[in-house]
């Protein structure tokens, strides 16, 4: 089962990220977003962080969990390659571990820069088959 593919959009990109269950497929969602930005493959789990949130839907947790990893990203220049997410559907929370480094340009390739989480094209399914669907502005 592919992990996610990229959406091509005229001016900003997209992805749709699979998995086993909505939790996976939040964890998937993230690893594209680092993807688009450097390769996540040459990330080292060095340091880890804790994200809990809640959120009124889940279209918006979704938002509000990469917009956060973004957050990060940009305030503390820091790339992640490895997430752990627990979702609480029911009560729409998310619980995450979330393990990376600093930016390190000699080690991880530059791409694209990603200004925002959008909420064009957002969707969440929470049944079989789960994915999710984002767009970034960049």
């Amino acid at each position: 089962m592919k992990t996610y593919e990229l959406i091509d959009h005229t001016a900003d990109v997209g992805l749709k990220a699979y998995g086993k269950s909505l939790s996976e497929a939040f964890q998937n969602a993230a690893k594209g977003m680092f993807d688009i930005i450097t390769d996540s493959s040459e990330i080292e789990s060095i340091g880890q962080y804790d994200i809990n949130l809640s959120a009124d839907n889940l279209e918006q947790l979704l938002v509000d969990w990469l917009s956060e990893l973004l957050y990060l990203h940009s305030a503390k220049n820091i790339v992640f390659g490895f997430f752990k997410v627990e979702l609480d559907e029911k009560n729409k929370k998310l619980t995450a571990k979330i393990f990376g480094e600093k930016l390190n340009m000699s080690r991880h390739k530059a791409g694209a820069e990603i200004k925002a989480v959008t909420y064009h094209m957002l969707e969440v399914k929470n049944k079989k088959p789960y994915y999710v669907k984002v767009l970034f502005d960049i």
